[in-house]
């Protein structure tokens, strides 16, 4: 009874695993100078605006992992969506955006 009870102590006693965000995950600064905030949603990220004019519209779907993803952006003004992906580098988010065969690219830094 004893040692039954000094192994459930010692496997309480081990600290939990801490698992690491993935990279993408927290709040960066767009080309505008508001602040997108990306969070785990549905099995991937989302990309909500936080300030500025469009705040609280979420402006992106998003799924991978490690730093590269692929989904969709949308252009807030214009209300369109393209197909984009985003890689993370660092403190550096670079988003790409593109509809039939002309592309566009931001950095954003993170916050």
């Amino acid at each position: 009874m004893k040692r039954m009870f000094i192994a459930i102590a010692a496997l309480v006693a081990v600290p939990a695993i801490a698992y690491a965000e993935d990279p993408i995950v927290g709040n960066w600064k767009t080309e505008l100078g508001d602040t997108a905030a990306i969070a785990a949603c549905g099995g991937g990220y989302c990309i909500t605006l936080q300030s500025g004019k469009h705040a609280g519209k979420q402006i992106g779907t998003f799924r991978g992992k490690d730093g590269s993803y692929e989904g969709k952006i949308t252009d807030p003004s214009a209300n369109k969506t393209y197909d984009g992906s985003l890689t993370v580098s660092g403190n550096a988010l670079k988003l790409k955006g593109c509809v039939m065969m002309v592309c566009e690219s931001q950095t954003w830094p993170r916050l």
